[in-house]
């Protein structure tokens, strides 16, 4: 008989699991206080949300980002969660204290780490699983090898995605449950709105196959259509409320440098079929496929997922395998789809199909608690029979997950041995893990038991990322904590900076002395207010990343950066056009900008050389008579004053003389569709130069403010929408509120 529980003691749970990652977390900062401080956080997440903190700061939206012409669109990164409430919030909050730059990074995924700990347990819980397994789910979810190696301490978006992915699920199993009322397709809408303005398309993926085959075991077991009708209520409200953020992402992987990506990255990061064992043993070391596409030997400590999920799986399987089949058999189907997906090429924009993990590992996680609480009650019988002298079966009396883990754990000990996977990892923790599964054999007998699933998780977790780094081999840098400062750099200009592949010439291996104040790699001009060309983007939907070749780190090719620097860094050259009037050259590169009286030394560092434009500092908005990109028109030169360069808006006072051509105006910031422009009432066509920057015709004799501010379709119609479902979500809240529907237990 299941017992009603007050569900307020739910969330109550779920705050002590949340405390529970953060304590785990704590306690692997004392280990390595740079856990988190990793490649992508360095050179792209934290200095882009140090912007966002500033843009709220300043009144803005942070749509865009005046730093970074590469990464100049915050919205359309998408990664950045730009209409996430959540998001905002945590970094609004974080970015209060003075905290460096590896301690924002530590307080922003424990942030997050938290709320997926107790998404995580209330899933559980929502299914009827006992606060201890419950526990269990919530350690797995959170704390799983992938999320801890790569969402937590590199691609925050994955994180900051995921971290509503089990409330999410939670809240869509909610609306499928009848006994709710009508109004129970309202819970699904704000978990499905900030998991979609999370940060990442695969989590998004993952939701439609979730959302899908809850439909699907929804219609096989009520055999009625009408049952899935709050789900779906319930995911277009949560789409209609993030309707900015998706269609941000639609209209800026068109036509970007991610859209006509190396078809090569689909057969990267794989999961292997010799891996496997790696969700028993995570220092099992076999080939994968890695970012350059060379099959390299790979510790998969992504796949780590506390000993006590597969372990306790396998055990339910052998010893009441049909019973346990019949209760999870939609989920060992949903196991095996996401499994299989994670091990096959990607298509389209998506790739590295082992970010699928971390939704195995919750399917696991809840799998293995069904076993337990199966093998659990079993036991219980078992007991009640040997009290009343009755025959047993051997293997109900003998086999537990104790000895099945330590049978388990022994057998890939061997295994490792016999086939060279043991990595370099291997001691002393194939012997800790062993331990831990014989003390897990030992304490099944004691007043722990019921708590002995979330202890042994807990414990084989630790010794995982004690014994074997989280770092899954990408780059660390020391950067300086002074790129906060704008010095040796001018923030009055705008540059190139010319430097060699940050994860070859500049990881820690290679450069161990802080560093980063001349060069700025990736986007971590953003700190200091410097702007750039250059920034980091795995989209690079602007013009200037897809003409100049920028790779995703920042940096442009070395021939490219030759090429610019000795044919296009005179007055009339195309880094004029564009407003550059600053270069910056990393020492290792010989080339200086051509030609000499154009350009003259400013400063010289241990880190590359900086040059200045002798004649000054280029305007940001200029007046041209001809451009190369209308070859047979000439214009006029316009009286321009009182420029005010703003986040999402330029202002600026022209004059254009009258009873003659019309004058051009080219503007000296990246360009997007979604410029709109006028003086006073009149609108103006915003246009653009080769997909680089806006230019904007204006016809003789009109004088005025001029007004440029970024208003894209997606924005306008997005908000719409997104207001429109916060309506209806408020009104219907109200009237729910008010008919107060028997709550099921």
């Amino acid at each position: 008989m299941k017992i009603r529980v007050n569900p307020w003691l739910h969330f109550l749970g779920a705050l002590g699991a949340g405390a529970i990652v953060v304590v785990f977390c704590f306690v692997l900062l004392w280990h390595d206080p740079l856990l988190f401080w990793n490649d992508d956080y360095e050179v792209s997440i934290l200095p882009v949300f140090a912007d966002v903190a500033r843009s709220w700061s300043e009144g803005h939206l942070p749509l865009l980002s005046p730093y970074s012409w590469v990464c100049g669109n915050l919205a359309g990164e998408f990664q950045y969660g730009t209409f996430s409430v959540f998001v905002n919030a945590a970094v609004v909050l974080i970015w209060k204290f003075p905290l460096s730059f590896p301690q924002q990074a530590a307080a922003l995924s424990m942030t997050h780490l938290f709320v997926l700990g107790m998404g995580g347990y209330l899933l559980a819980r929502g299914r009827n699983f006992p606060s201890p397994l419950s526990m269990m789910v919530a350690l797995v979810t959170a704390l799983n090898g992938w999320i801890i190696c790569w969402g937590a301490t590199d691609w925050f978006g994955a994180l900051g995605a995921f971290a509503w992915f089990p409330w999410a699920w939670w809240s869509l199993e909610r609306a499928l449950d009848s006994r709710r009322g009508p109004w129970r397709c309202l819970w699904p809408a704000p978990f499905v709105y900030l998991l979609v303005t999370g940060g990442f398309p695969y989590t998004v993926l993952m939701l439609a196959v979730l959302a899908t085959w809850l439909s699907l075991k929804s219609l096989g077991q009520t055999r009625r259509l009408s049952s899935i009708w709050p789900l779906i209520i319930g995911l277009v409200l949560g789409f209609g409320l993030s309707s900015p953020a998706w269609l941000a992402l639609f209209d800026y992987v068109h036509g970007s440098a991610r859209e006509a990506q190396d078809s090569a990255g689909h057969f990267q990061w794989l999961v292997p079929a010799s891996s496997l064992p790696a969700f028993i043993l995570p220092n099992w070391t076999v080939k994968w496929a890695d970012f350059f596409t060379r099959l390299m030997p790979h510790t998969a400590t992504e796949m780590a997922c506390g000993l006590v999920p597969p372990i306790a799986l396998l055990a339910g399987l052998a010893t009441c395998g049909r019973v346990l089949v019949r209760q999870i058999k939609w989920e060992l189907g949903l196991l095996v789809l996401v499994l299989i997906i994670s091990m096959l090429p990607s298509a389209n924009v998506f790739r590295w199909s082992f970010r699928w993990l971390p939704f195995f590992h919750v399917i696991l996680a809840l799998c293995a608690a069904e076993a337990l609480s199966l093998l659990d009650s079993r036991k219980d019988d078992v007991a009640a029979e040997n009290a009343e002298g009755r025959k047993i079966a051997v293997s109900s009396a003998v086999i537990t997950p104790g000895l099945f883990g330590i049978a388990s754990v022994s057998l890939a000990i061997v295994a490792s041995l016999f086939f060279r996977t043991s990595g370099e990892h291997a001691f002393p923790f194939v012997w800790i893990s062993l331990g831990i599964a014989a003390a897990w054999a030992t304490l099944e007998r004691t007043g722990l038991r019921k708590w002995l699933a979330a202890i042994i998780t807990f414990a084989s977790l630790l010794a995982t990322y004690l014994c074997i780094s989280p770092n899954c081999g990408v780059p660390n840098y020391n950067l300086d904590q002074k790129l906060t400062e704008s010095a040796p750099l001018d923030a009055g200009r705008l540059y190139l900076s010319v430097y060699s592949a940050p994860e070859f010439a500049y990881r820690l291996e290679k450069k161990s002395e802080p560093f980063g104040t001349t060069l700025r790699i990736g986007s971590t001009s953003i700190w200091g207010g410097v702007h750039l060309l250059n920034g980091y983007s795995p989209i690079r939907p602007s013009g200037v990343a897809r003409e100049f070749y920028f790779a995703m780190h920042g940096e442009i090719p070395p021939e490219l950066g030759q090429w610019l620097l000795e044919n296009e860094g005179g007055p009339d050259g195309k880094l004029a056009r564009l407003g550059v009037d600053g270069i910056i050259v990393a020492n290792e590169i010989g080339w200086n900008p051509q030609p000499e009286t154009e350009w003259e030394l400013a400063v010289a560092t241990e880190e590359g050389r900086v040059f200045h434009r002798r004649s000054g500092a280029l305007s940001r908005v200029r007046s041209v008579t001809a451009i190369d990109s209308r070859p047979n028109e000439h214009f006029v030169i316009a009286s321009i004053s009182r420029i005010v360069n703003g986040r999402n808006r330029l202002l600026a006072d022209v004059t254009v003389p009258p009873n003659g051509a019309s004058a051009l105006l080219t503007i000296s910031r990246p360009f997007f569709s979604g410029y709109r422009a006028k003086i006073g009432d009149a609108l103006l066509n915003v246009d653009s130069y080769r997909g680089l920057m806006p230019v904007i015709e204006i016809p003789a004799g009109m004088s005025g403010r001029l007004s440029l501010f970024y208003r894209p379709w997606w924005l306008i119609y997005g908000g719409a929408i997104s207001l429109g479902c916060l309506v209806f979500i408020l009104l219907a809240a109200v009237r729910a509120l008010a008919i107060r529907p028997p709550q099921a237990g």
